[in-house]
């Protein structure tokens, strides 16, 4: 049993050795953050075999989403799940392994655009199918608990900025 396995059965408190928190609200707040870098790590490892990084991973979901559409630096930004991600440079990886293509917007000619290539797209497909094979393993919830969970995660969001 490896660590990440042993980690998702066990209570917070044991994973991360402690027992002392301010309230359960507090212990949630923690739980959130613990829980994310568990699934980001596992996910890390799955994509590492692709040789695709999370955030390589979110900009070809991105460019996929609006497909065979081109879209700007500054538009796939505002879709990252990570929103200090470095855009430009996951772009210039991106670009080196011939996955995105850049060219200057027709609209804009200061603009340069990216869309996705056939190399991308299918590397996106093979990543997607084994990402939703561990997600689905990992994720040891009903739809009825996901629901409510995401309406939980939502409202701790509501003053998101």
């Amino acid at each position: 049993m490896n660590v990440c396995t042993y980690i998702c059965f066990v209570k917070l408190e044991q994973a991360i050795q402690s027992t002392k928190f301010k309230n359960e609200v507090h212990k949630a707040g923690l739980n959130i953050l613990y829980t994310a870098w568990w699934l980001k790590t596992v996910m890390s490892k799955e994509l590492k075999e692709f040789g695709l990084t999370h955030e390589q991973y979110n900009v070809l979901r991105i460019l996929k989403g609006k497909y065979p559409a081109q879209m700007c630096v500054r538009d796939i930004a505002c879709r990252m799940i990570e929103k200090n991600s470095n855009v430009p440079r996951i772009v210039d990886r991106l670009e080196l392994k011939k996955m995105v293509k850049r060219s200057t917007s027709v609209i804009d000619k200061r603009e340069t655009v990216i869309t996705l290539t056939q190399s991308g797209i299918t590397i996106l497909e093979a990543t997607t199918v084994k990402v939703n094979e561990v997600m689905d393993g990992m994720m040891t919830v009903s739809n009825q608990e996901a629901q409510a969970l995401n309406i939980l995660l939502e409202k701790v969001r509501v003053r998101e900025e």
